[in-house]
């Protein structure tokens, strides 16, 4: 386990709330210089507490369904499942795959276009490898709350200022053009490129790509810009929690008492099918975790029907944007 201070937990924090914050900024900010911030976060790299630097798109907003599935396998060795997590990862249309312990044993979540065009992907990887799924759901997933990373700073968080932002379906899709889909494409796995990187690599200069930025920002495509922390450098680990009810009078008080720990990341507030809803948790142990279901239980009596938890064991990839081709530019 990586042992971090004050001012490094700090500067994660700073990343996570806007990870194209220049050093500077963040030296402003934590009280360090921007050479110091620059050596901090390059060891944090190195160390591999930072994984990712990557920018939360709304894709929904640009005509996107998204499903999720839940599979446990059958029959299968070290072979066909990495072939199985390949399979996904090069899928250019998935937004998270993982590997997880549990009543689930690989998680998988898609954009697609329609309906049918992910009937189409989920028939074509049951011919590939429906006989070692002994099982699996597949759910719509129509909003996503995501919440700051308090677990960083606990003797400062505000529960009342947990809500970071939310991506999901609601109104129509947002017109925009080839070179925005192109600057989308760049900053999805890599958003503290610089801006004239991004020039240079879209042939225009980069105040354009600044309006741009600003302007997809200002349309609610671009949600945040943040990073990608390996909680296990840092002893803890990612497990999720799905809830049934029994009492849907409860579910919103339910969800505000879930969203104000300051170690849940994600909640999956609005999914049709699998369960009610989920949410992402960090913890210490077993024992953590399991305590923080007896709470909801008793804060709760009698509102649920169950709880299942499952833990993720890697995280494969993540990218809310599906990946582009100069193929797909040509389509558009």
């Amino acid at each position: 386990m990586q042992q971090l201070d004050l001012k490094d937990r700090k500067i994660l924090h700073e990343l996570d709330l806007n990870c194209r914050q220049s050093n500077a900024q963040i030296g402003k900010k934590v009280g360090l210089s921007k050479e110091v911030v620059k050596y901090r976060i390059n060891r944090m790299l190195d160390e591999g507490i930072i994984t990712l630097f990557w920018t939360e798109i709304n894709t929904f907003k640009l005509g996107y369904y998204c499903f999720r599935i839940y599979i446990n396998f059958l029959d299968i060795n070290s072979d066909i499942k990495n072939e199985i997590i390949r399979y996904f990862e090069d899928y250019k249309n998935s937004w998270i795959v993982l590997s997880a312990k549990g009543p689930v044993d690989f998680d998988a979540v898609l954009w697609v276009k329609d309906i049918f065009e992910f009937n189409q992907f989920w028939n074509n990887t049951l011919e590939k490898y429906g006989n070692h799924f002994e099982k699996y759901a597949v759910s719509i997933l129509t909003q996503v709350t995501s919440q700051k990373l308090s677990y960083l700073l606990l003797d400062e968080y505000n529960k009342s200022d947990r809500d970071f932002y939310a991506v999901n379906c609601k109104g129509n899709p947002i017109p925009i053009d080839t070179i925005d889909y192109k600057l989308l494409n760049e900053i999805a796995e890599n958003a503290r490129i610089s801006l004239v990187e991004l020039a240079e690599k879209l042939n225009c200069s980069a105040q354009t790509i600044n309006y741009r930025i600003k302007n997809l920002m200002k349309k609610g495509v671009i949600l945040a810009f943040r990073l990608e922390i390996d909680g296990s450098k840092l002893g803890l680990q990612n497990c999720t929690i799905d809830i049934y009810l029994k009492d849907f009078s409860k579910r919103k008080q339910i969800l505000d008492y879930v969203k104000s720990n300051p170690y849940v990341s994600d909640v999956m507030d609005m999914t049709i099918g699998w369960c009610d809803f989920n949410f992402e948790v960090m913890v210490e142990n077993i024992d953590r975790l399991n305590q923080i279901m007896e709470d909801i239980e008793r804060k709760f009596p009698g509102a649920i029907r169950k709880m299942n938890f499952w833990m993720s064991k890697k995280l494969h990839k993540k990218r809310s944007l599906p990946e582009m081709t100069e193929e797909d530019f040509k389509k558009i």
